[in-house]
């Protein structure tokens, strides 16, 4: 799917959508909030028409001589119904304020659950294929414009909707000449809004896309600060944000200009129809023009006197509803964006065969236990007959003539045959892009092979349910990813029901135990920022030891060594060791001396294996691995 842009309009269907989710969180509060709302506008445009009646008996009373107490009879009854009624409505007006803000508030909660929730079901190629700043501005721009539109927008077009619907009825109850000259004004205001609203609205969408950019670009200088510093790329830096920060506020000048504009303009309008309804009035009233009606009454002062406070709230509220076109189309835009985002296809997985506790009897035979006994097997459903075989988890991984492509007509690899018996262990080496880590995405099922089979302890992967299958893995990558908590925390990310022993244990084993007591906290010490208050090789021995406590059957080394110099090197070695006995190890390395020790070594050049073998083997036969080889040793 392509990526959604801020600068076309948002797809049809996308306010509806928004809507009916809303209902669905909160298929009662939204309702009786609209209810409330609603009941509000109403009461606040009856008045009007006790103005109009209270003007009339006063007229009345001065023409007929009349005194206060008999006037008094029609006007405090009128009175006391307004108080009343402004009671109401103000019970009303508070429980929607704060049904509001309990709707808001917990629609946007739900929506990043929602949101998250998707995120961690989608495949890793949508990560690989979007920026993640890009992705971040899903939880912030984009939930900011939402959180405008449900809490600001929309209660105010339904309230001023609602306001001007009761006010036109009023209006023709009274006379059609004056609101047939209101409405006339209105068409002039709405027309104003469009041609400026129009091209407020377009950019104020490219001032979102503007504000994201700026917000990437800052996220990309920080974290390559030492990089731009070592490099002395400040002034170019510079230049370059300034660029990005010059479109951002043309954006925002051009989006503010046309809001700013058309506000005062809008409200002009509704200032000059306000003395036209006065002077129009006055002269039919002087005339004794007919006057047209639903009331059939005779157009006279207190009409005209009413009908100037319906044309303010009328105009008032048509102005109201123009300054929320800007918000609604931000918001609609970042609702396409997350729509966008939730439908994403998700990760599928056909996999049926499970993990599970085994015991091995004394006849050789698996058996399932639901207690922990360090040992693990396959469960094997077969649909055709509904029996079930166990398989013992060994670790036995073989591709047989594998191709994938991550694009389609670019491949990647191309009839590539792995065979790992259980505890051996296989490198891959060969130059950036030569497909090394790309087969190691592909036993973890990030990725899904093109052609050929995968075999796991002889089962098709296919067939494996992939979160049993990543439990049975153990990854540590060249680029570490810590997460903000304790060290032993981080540690425990591997196995979540680890005790503090074994996570401990872990840490010794991968040679992380010396410098963690050194920490000032010890083991409790708090990471944060990918654990930036250490060095990369220490941050690398928290990523090794983190996989040594999952204790899996099979360990998957991408560059695990690369980050950590040759005495930290020399310290873990021993650690690695024991933590590959007795595993099947993947290793992928460009420092060649990591890999000797490895039972076979696999040489890898544009996606095909070139040569594979034993060192003594590779070295015997002086091709690729050799020039590698010895070149490593020349630039030592």
């Amino acid at each position: 799917m392509p990526k959604p842009i801020y600068s076309k309009k948002p797809k049809k269907g996308v306010f509806s959508r928004l809507m009916k989710m809303l209902l669905e969180f909160y298929p009662k509060l939204v309702p009786v909030t609209i209810i409330c709302i609603i009941f509000s506008s109403i009461a606040s445009s009856i008045p009007d028409m006790y103005i109009q009646k209270v003007i009339k008996i006063i007229t009345q009373a001065l023409s007929k001589d009349w005194n206060w107490s008999k006037a008094s009879e029609q006007i405090i009854p009128m009175m006391l119904f307004l108080i009343i009624l402004y009671l109401i409505s103000t019970v009303a007006i508070t429980l929607y304020s704060q049904l509001m803000a309990v709707i808001t508030q917990g629609f946007l909660n739900k929506m990043r659950q929602a949101m998250f929730k998707k995120m961690q079901n989608l495949p890793i190629r949508f990560f690989d294929t979007h920026k993640h700043g890009d992705i971040m501005s899903y939880y912030t721009n984009d939930i900011d414009a939402l959180r405008q539109l449900i809490s600001q927008g929309l209660p105010t077009v339904l309230r001023a909707g609602t306001v001007v619907i009761a006010v036109f009825f009023i209006m023709l109850y009274y006379s059609f000449w004056l609101t047939l000259l209101t409405v006339g004004g209105v068409i002039l205001m709405m027309i104003v809004a469009k041609v400026m609203g129009g091209g407020s609205a377009k950019y104020f969408i490219r001032q979102q896309k503007s504000l994201g950019d700026t917000e990437g670009y800052i996220q990309e200088i920080m974290n390559g600060q030492k990089v731009v510093k070592v490099f002395n790329h400040e002034k170019i830096c510079q230049q370059e944000f300034d660029e990005i920060n010059e479109q951002l506020y043309q954006d925002s000048y051009k989006a503010n200009a046309y809001a700013n504009t058309l506000g005062p303009i809008v409200m002009n309008i509704g200032n000059i129809l306000y003395v036209l309804i006065a002077v129009v009035g006055g002269v039919l009233v002087l005339n004794h023009v007919s006057n047209y009606s639903l009331s059939g009454s005779v157009l006279d002062v207190s009409i005209v006197v009413a009908f100037l406070n319906m044309t303010k709230q009328f105009t008032g509220n048509v102005n109201q509803v123009t300054q929320q076109i800007n918000s609604v189309v931000m918001a609609l835009a970042g609702a396409e964006r997350i729509f966008d985002m939730m439908d994403q296809e998700p990760e599928t997985d056909e996999g049926y065969v499970t993990l599970v506790n085994a015991e091995i009897t004394e006849d050789g035979s698996v058996k399932e236990t639901k207690h922990h006994t360090g040992k693990w097997a396959w469960k094997h459903p077969h649909q055709a007959d509904g029996s079930v075989t166990y398989t013992p988890l060994q670790g036995d991984v073989r591709m047989v003539d594998v191709d994938f492509a991550y694009e389609e007509g670019k491949t990647v690899l191309h009839d590539v045959s792995v065979y790992a018996k259980p505890g051996q262990k296989i490198a891959f080496v060969g130059a950036t892009g030569a497909g090394k880590t790309t087969i190691t995405n592909l036993i973890n099922r990030f990725y899904d092979i093109a052609d050929g089979k995968i075999r796991y302890d002889g089962i098709n992967i296919n067939k494996i349910k992939k979160s049993d299958l990543r439990r049975s893995l153990g990854l540590v990558l060249q680029e570490t990813n810590l997460f903000t908590g304790s060290v032993i925390e981080n540690i425990r990310y591997g196995k979540l029901d680890a005790t503090d022993e074994e996570c401990i244990a872990a840490a010794k084993l991968a040679g992380a135990d010396d410098f963690i007591t050194r920490l000032p906290d010890g083991y409790q010490t708090e990471l944060s920022g990918n654990g930036a208050n250490l060095s990369q090789g220490q941050r690398q021995l928290i990523a090794i030891a983190r996989a040594a406590v999952a204790d899996p059957p099979v360990m998957i080394l991408d560059e695990a060594t690369s980050s950590i110099d040759t005495r930290t090197e020399a310290i873990v070695s021993a650690g690695m060791d024991k933590l590959m006995h007795g595993r099947t190890v993947f290793v992928i390395a460009h420092r060649l001396s990591t890999v000797r020790n490895s039972d076979l070594i696999m040489v890898l050049d544009h996606g095909k294996v070139i040569e594979k073998g034993n060192h003594d083997e590779l070295i015997a036969l002086k091709g690729h691995y050799y020039q590698l080889y010895t070149g490593a040793f020349e630039l030592d």
